[in-house]
């Protein structure tokens, strides 16, 4: 199943167009995105089989399929190349296999950082950067979730940018992530939740990201530190797992930081970023209000996410 939001109603995509789940249920599955984990299941099901007909929309409308999330997780240093790059950047020499976190780096971003699929990534200075990763929707409560029985507790995925402004993420002597990474726009997702059942291997999926039309970041899932059954079950030991929550799992190699000269999206740039299977973002960047008060590029490197 292939499910999104358009003018803030639940849609089923069906190749190039969506149709509207309520009308198309005939009332029996809401229109509203916030009750769209009530009744999971039984919409899996029903989409597995339907035939709905009614009015086909065009896909240029797919808004934030998660628009408001419980818990948003975000996983810092989960790939084994951004391990290197941030050592390289440091002028760390030594085995960095000895610099890999013995248990997930966990993080939140706040829910208001989300975005759309089509939305703007309005920068506040000239220290932001890019981070595409693959965000894992849960479907149902979870708490000490064993890893054999973590994927029966992902109801989708979906494509997610982790935006971070790293001054502010660097800033005081611990850093300060979820600050960082949680101004307005900071968080496209989208454009639609793919249920796993879509993959032929959920857990080696091809992402990246485009800055300009030149390929800044390219990996696969398979590459991550702690594959996604291992984050539900670590994150469930300590925090139960809601319906609708988001886990951001990590980047790759090629963000802007950690470049010679450090890179950073300005306003004018198009960002866009994709899991393979699950469709793309094109984010244009523009000024938030302050900017350019501090648009000079700080290449700190004190920590990676």
């Amino acid at each position: 199943m292939r499910i999104g939001v358009i003018a803030n109603r639940l849609v089923l995509v069906a190749g190039h167009s969506a149709v509207d789940v309520e009308r198309a249920s005939k009332g029996r599955f809401p229109a509203d995105p916030a009750q769209l984990f009530d009744r999971w299941q039984p919409l899996v099901e029903w989409a597995a089989t339907a035939e709905p007909d009614g009015e086909r929309l065009p896909l240029d409308g797919l808004q934030n399929p998660v628009p408001a999330p419980r818990q948003v997780f975000g996983i810092g240093a989960n790939y084994l190349d951004h391990v290197q790059e941030a050592a390289a950047a440091r002028g760390h020499t030594g085995d960095v296999k000895a610099l890999l976190p013995k248990d997930p780096m966990i993080f939140t971003k706040f829910r208001t950082s989300l975005s759309g699929p089509q939305d703007p990534i309005p920068v506040p200075s000239g220290n932001v950067d890019w981070e595409v990763e693959l965000v894992v929707v849960i479907g149902r409560y979870g708490q000490r979730v064993a890893e054999k029985d973590a994927w029966d507790h992902v109801a989708a995925l979906t494509v997610g940018q982790d935006i971070s402004e790293r001054v502010i993420q660097l800033a005081g002597p611990a850093p300060q992530l979820s600050m960082g990474k949680s101004f307005p726009g900071f968080a496209p997702l989208g454009p639609v939740l793919v249920t796993p059942d879509e993959f032929e291997d959920p857990d080696d999926l091809e992402l990246g990201c485009v800055l300009n039309d030149r390929i800044v970041q390219k990996a696969r899932t398979s590459e991550m530190i702690f594959s996604v059954a291992e984050l539900i079950a670590y994150i469930s030991s300590i925090v139960p797992l809601l319906p609708g929550d988001l886990i951001f799992t990590g980047t790759g190699a090629g963000v802007g930081l950690f470049r010679t000269p450090p890179v950073f999206l300005k306003p004018g740039d198009r960002l866009v970023s994709w899991v393979k299977g699950i469709g793309e973002l094109h984010n244009p960047v523009t000024a938030a209000s302050g900017y350019p008060a501090d648009d000079n590029n700080d290449s700190r490197t004190g920590a990676q996410s």
